[in-house]
């Protein structure tokens, strides 16, 4: 495995610096990390891995009953309905069905960081499609949005309830809302660079940004969102907007998703087979309307199977624009976690993640 990761590094001189890690039935099997100042204990920002640590604490609430998933978002938060949003349930609006990818002239920089003020402007927002016809990408917003559900039925914040139910309990390096006692370990974003495979890969246009991707991503602002200046400031590393403020390692987000699935130091797993299976299936066959991918979501979390087919059907995970991937496999008992600097092209899961999840599961005898 070391001489895998090593070989992917090699190939990208552009490359600053990864991080990868890998649980297997809750025990650590893999934990690497290259890079000139950088350490496995060095935490970067992670974009929308983000999303799996708002969306493994609205399981967890499913989970116990406290929120149904054929409960209409209104019935939590009222002043969602506007719009004709009234009839939207939870469970579509994981499915990224609501429509609200964002709001006309977009958003500053300020409101992004802030998942209260982002909710209160997507509530009276009109919808770009048919609430429940079709899904596309909420890339900046679906944390906000299922954030304010959790917020209105608890009385606590996703991030409150991140830090108190999985973060603290088993000591992970992922953090929605990194304290200022760790700022010195955080090493920035840096720029897209293209590698050889990145291009090779790439099929374009580059989305116009009054397109649905653009205003998805927030493009068609007076001052479009630059996401490696967005991840790179302390603002959002403080407050931890849960679509794409997070901060960790490959060791955090692997562990989270081990303490999902498997359990951690002595401790059960934190879903039910049945809550895996319910979240983890693909819920989204069709395109998606912002991104084009194909049959991409489960309830929230990213369908993996499709994006990585030696994987088992439950398996579910995000993945971040600078090129970080982080899933469970429950078939395998596989947990994997990976980080990089260098902001991918176009953004989102790295090439090099098919590869080195390859080998991961071998090295693990996850094809068992």
């Amino acid at each position: 495995m070391r001489e895998e990761f090593a070989a992917v590094l090699a190939e990208d001189p552009n490359e600053p610096g990864a991080q990868l890690a890998a649980y297997l039935d809750g025990r650590q099997v893999v934990d690497l990390w290259a890079g000139d100042g950088l350490t496995g204990d060095s935490l970067t920002g992670v974009f929308s891995s983000t999303k799996g640590a708002a969306y493994l604490v609205v399981a967890l609430l499913v989970q116990e009953g406290v929120l149904d998933l054929d409960h209409e978002v209104a019935s939590y938060w009222p002043e969602f309905a506007a719009e004709g949003k009234d009839r939207l349930t939870l469970r579509d609006l994981l499915e990224h069905r609501a429509g609200v990818v964002g709001v006309p002239g977009g958003f500053t920089p300020a409101e992004l960081a802030d998942d209260r003020v982002l909710a209160g402007r997507l509530a009276a927002q009109r919808p770009w499609w048919t609430p429940g016809e079709g899904y596309g990408y909420h890339a900046l917003v679906i944390g906000a949005l299922t954030g304010e559900v959790v917020r209105r039925v608890t009385g606590h914040t996703v991030q409150q309830l991140f830090e108190e139910r999985v973060r603290a309990p088993y000591g992970l390096d992922l953090h929605l809302g990194l304290p200022e006692a760790l700022e010195p370990r955080f090493v920035g974003i840096r720029p897209m660079r293209p590698s050889e495979q990145e291009l090779a890969a790439f099929e374009g246009p580059v989305p116009a940004p009054d397109s649905l991707t653009g205003i998805a991503f927030n493009l068609h602002a007076a001052t479009p969102t630059d996401l490696v200046e967005f991840a790179n400031s302390r603002t959002v590393r403080a407050q931890g907007p849960a679509s794409v403020g997070g901060v960790g390692n490959a060791r955090g987000l692997a562990g989270m998703y081990a303490a999902a699935i498997s359990g951690l130091d002595g401790r059960p797993p934190l879903l039910k087979p049945g809550t895996v299976a319910e979240f983890g299936r693909v819920r989204t066959p069709g395109t998606d309307l912002v991104t084009g991918e194909a049959d991409h979501f489960g309830l929230g979390f990213e369908a993996e199977s499709t994006r990585f087919p030696f994987l088992g059907p439950d398996a579910f995970g995000h993945c971040g624009a600078a090129g970080s991937e982080a899933f469970a496999d429950p078939r395998s008992g596989v947990s994997y976690g990976y980080t990089r600097r260098r902001f991918a092209f176009p953004g989102g899961s790295a090439v090099e993640n098919v590869r080195l999840a390859a080998a991961v599961l071998r090295a693990a005898g996850g094809d068992r």
